[in-house]
């Protein structure tokens, strides 16, 4: 299904760039190496390991969740092992920024790819062997947690700035089909061929995203873009090496290359990211991890019965999150808007609508109802990320690995505290109303990620700036 949106997605990256797409009208075969510019290449590669990933996120919490209540495991516990992901994946986000500076994201990337596909594919799924889980899911936390910082790394080396947007978009949105297509196809994989034939799955699509980035992923040469160190990308941007430098006796010395971290941590266009950061994957790991419990046990309908229905949130946020990035690469290239006052437009707009349609989610108690609030905050949720998530590469795209590592680990810890604690508010919800099918029960739940939405959004508003701040 991937492979068939390629013609698509490099559409998306030909708008407004002035590269004739006619020889992708006139052909469906595998597009002409010499007529298309590596950098597209890279990101569509990026694209397909978003989606991959998520395709494991989501595919873990349905075949869990099924295992988990065939054994009878209550919704505390649950939440605890669906938490557990994202303890290993927030120790790894700055540590993945400072490899990806140091090593390369390419290199950085791959290892992370082969570490947790070869996990999911000797896991053995058995919701009451505790400990192997945790660890299970501590190790694939670890190494996805290099993915992101290391793509930035990569995407700022290869994409100029008119492009950033839109590749960053296009990069992200992969999460949403890969969850989109988990939702889709998942729940019938574990209901004909048992929960472990998912980590089967995604260790095949791992390994094989693995070959195609050994085979086809390069750093970008100096040849690609002869006036990028000008305009903040390219070679200028690839590790940073120890120097030599000249001393007044005729000799060398090693200079190390420095990383400015307290200037970074202590910048609040920095920190108008990482909050921003933080509040989206609230909501998007508190929705990602319990939607499929709010469907089954809030509305009382079964994920297979529900059809495709179930994945239109995530495929929301797949079209939104891309015309995010289409719409500010138009502001900030026709110079309607500045590159700020487009961040903070998107941004803005983004978040507001998305924190009405989730404090609205409990009111609808039909599936269509549902589905259409939750695919409204979902996808102006990721509407919302053409501001906070390209930021990174606007303020600091030398740093832009070690920036959204910083950010992406805050994003975690709302993983950690909101999937955590909203399976006790509704353990908590449970006792107080007898079972989880009244809106009540749900209330909080939603209302949470909802406010956060409103509070951050003005932060953004305040506090962040599309200008380059680190050289």
């Amino acid at each position: 299904m991937v492979l068939l949106l390629i013609p698509f997605l490099v559409k998306v990256l030909l708008i407004d760039t002035g590269i004739s797409d006619s020889p992708l009208e006139k052909s469906r075969q595998t597009i002409r190496m010499m007529n298309f510019p590596k950098r597209y290449l890279i990101v569509i590669l990026t694209f397909i390991s978003t989606c991959v990933c998520y395709i494991e996120r989501v595919g873990f919490s349905i075949a869990y969740t099924a295992a988990a209540d065939a054994a009878g495991v209550n919704q505390s516990s649950k939440g605890t092992i669906l938490s557990t992901f994202y303890y290993g994946y927030a120790c790894s986000q700055v540590p993945g920024g400072w490899a990806a500076q140091k090593i390369g994201g390419r290199k950085v990337l791959l290892f992370s790819f082969v570490l947790w596909s070869s996990t999911c594919f000797w896991l053995k799924l058995d919701p009451n062997n505790v400990f192997i889980l945790v660890v299970a899911r501590l190790l694939v936390g670890v190494s996805q947690g290099f993915i992101f910082p290391s793509i930035h790394t990569v995407l700022a080396q290869w994409v100029p700035p008119h492009e950033r947007s839109r590749s960053v978009s296009l990069t992200t949105s992969g999460m949403y089909l890969g969850a989109a297509m988990g939702m889709l196809f998942l729940p019938s994989l574990v209901k004909y061929n048992g929960p472990n034939s998912v980590f089967n799955a995604e260790a095949a699509l791992g390994g094989m995203w693995s070959l195609l980035w050994f085979k086809y992923a390069t750093d970008p040469p100096r040849s690609e873009h002869p006036k990028a160190s000008a305009a903040g990308f390219g070679e200028s941007l690839l590790p940073m090496r120890d120097q030599k430098v000249k001393v007044d006796n005729g000799g060398s010395a090693v200079k190390a290359a420095k990383i400015p971290w307290k200037r970074i941590v202590v910048n609040l266009p920095v920190w108008a990211i990482v909050v921003n950061n933080f509040t989206f994957h609230y909501a998007l790991y508190v929705l990602m991890n319990w939607l499929p419990t709010y469907f089954e046990l809030g509305l009382q309908l079964s994920l297979q019965e529900m059809g495709s229905s179930k994945m239109m949130p995530y495929l929301n946020m797949f079209i939104f999150s891309n015309i995010g990035g289409v719409v500010a690469d138009h502001l900030i290239t026709k110079r309607i808007l500045s590159v700020t006052r487009t961040r903070k437009f998107l941004n803005t707009v983004g978040f507001m609508v998305a924190s009405i349609a989730l404090m609205a989610l409990p009111i609808f108690r039909s599936s269509n109802g549902a589905i259409f609030c939750s695919s409204v905050a979902l996808g102006f949720l990721a509407l919302g990320r053409a501001g906070f998530a390209v930021n990174h590469m606007d303020i600091a795209p030398r740093y832009a690995g070690i920036v959204m590592g910083i950010s992406n680990t805050a994003g975690t810890l709302a993983g950690i505290v909101g999937v955590d604690m909203t399976g006790k508010l509704l353990e908590a919800a449970k006792t107080t109303y007898s079972d989880l099918s009244s809106p009540e029960s749900w209330r909080a739940v939603f209302f949470i990620p909802g406010l956060l939405c409103i509070l951050s959004s003005f932060v953004f508003l305040l506090f962040s700036t599309g200008e380059r701040i680190f050289d």
